[in-house]
């Protein structure tokens, strides 16, 4: 082979390298893809870039998934570099000549093609890392309009809850009032007492809206868990039983003491167990476990009923969103518990799918000056 022949071969090799990165950073720009597609179109590039494309086959692993091309095998010759992002070691690409392909003894890989190789991974790793930090970017602003839009919310929630209680009040007072009547007939009597209950019920939506937007201040004390969940069970044994729901207590017998408003925290087990009979129509277990884990007492409130899909999970806690009929829901139920459980400083998670039931977990600050070992979540009694 002359000198011409070796020129015009390198040119022809370059051509193809230079090709193959001009249409890598072609898909860096492809940002509605999804970053699947974009590695499965890179390790479609890679072959043609090669000096025997017919030999060659690629395989781009990130994250413990593969993109491969067509007859791709481990069997062959392979080159290989690391995919690096931030610091870490997330994935590789691979080469590999299947077959034997007519090359000089030893590597069958040019230097180039190493070195193409190399710039490869970095391009892709680029893509990579501004990808998820424009997902990062996203996340946030979604969490900061969530953020701005539970803040209006309450703003709306306090500004309604306080109009209405006064006219509301009255209607309670005098309806009260009236019922105190000597010769009350009978009919007048029933529609009073409607009257009332419907003003308490009311009121209580009030509660509700003015807890939510903090409007209504805690009374704090020390206080043990296990006390509050027994009072709140209290309350719901007989409807549990009509409903065919079996209640299973798993209560640590040693948990720390925290400082929190009873009667709020009262409202927070009432409200998830109300949420957990209504997902079970057909009966079911209802399940109650308190324990403590480092400086935090934990409590779970667990179903086995219909379960949520991912699109409710992401709406539960924004006021007034139901998936109940009209009239059976008013949508605070679980903004008030994330509104209580945050004004106490703890934390509320949430574990469903559809068929599988709900798992609520909730993280309070324990009393560290009172603070004794308590049994964690994962020893509890069976």
């Amino acid at each position: 082979m002359d000198n011409d022949q070796i020129q015009n071969l390198a040119l022809g090799e370059r051509v193809k390298e230079l090709t193959c990165l001009y249409r890598l950073a072609r898909l860096a720009e492809c940002s509605g893809s999804p970053l699947s597609e974009i590695l499965q179109d890179a390790v479609e590039l890679l072959p043609p870039a090669w000096r025997y494309p017919e030999w060659t086959a690629g395989r781009i692993v990130f994250d413990g998934q593969a993109y491969v091309t067509a007859g791709f095998r481990e069997d062959g010759r392979v080159q290989s570099a690391p995919i690096w992002i931030n610091g870490h070691r997330r994935g590789r690409i691979e080469i590999v000549y299947l077959g034997d392909p007519p090359a000089e003894q030893g590597d069958p890989f040019l230097k180039e093609e190493h070195n193409l190789l190399d710039a490869v991974a970095r391009q892709l790793a680029l893509i990579i890392e501004r990808r998820q930090s424009e997902e990062d970017r996203l996340r946030l602003q979604d969490q900061l309009r969530h953020a701005d839009r539970l803040a209006t919310l309450g703003q709306l929630a306090a500004g309604i809850a306080h109009e209405l209680n006064e006219p509301l009040g009255n209607i309670l007072g005098f309806a009260q009032l009236a019922q105190k009547h000597r010769d009350l007939p009978s009919a007048i009597g029933q529609d009073l007492a409607k009257i009332v209950a419907t003003c308490l019920h009311a009121r209580q939506i009030i509660n509700n809206l003015l807890l939510y937007s903090r409007q209504m201040p805690a009374r704090k004390a020390g206080l043990n868990l296990n006390g509050v969940v027994e009072e709140a069970l209290g309350l719901l044994e007989r409807r549990c039983t009509e409903n065919g729901i079996n209640i299973v207590r798993h209560l640590s017998a040693d948990l720390p003491q925290i400082t929190a408003d009873a009667s709020q925290l009262c409202q927070v087990v009432v409200d998830l167990a109300v949420n957990a009979v209504q997902a079970m129509p057909d009966g079911g277990v209802l399940e109650i476990t308190t324990g403590s884990s480092g400086d935090h007492v934990l409590l779970a409130v667990q179903d086995n009923g219909i379960g949520m899909s991912e699109a409710v999970l992401k709406e539960i806690f924004v006021p007034f969103f139901t998936t109940k009929e009209v009239n059976k829901g008013t949508g605070l139920g679980l903004p008030v518990v994330h509104g209580i459980v945050t004004a106490h400083g703890g934390t509320i998670r949430v574990q469903s799918a559809p068929g599988q039931g709900a798992r609520f977990e909730i993280e309070l600050p324990a009393d560290l000056a009172e603070q004794t070992h308590g049994d964690r979540m994962d020893d509890r009694p069976e």
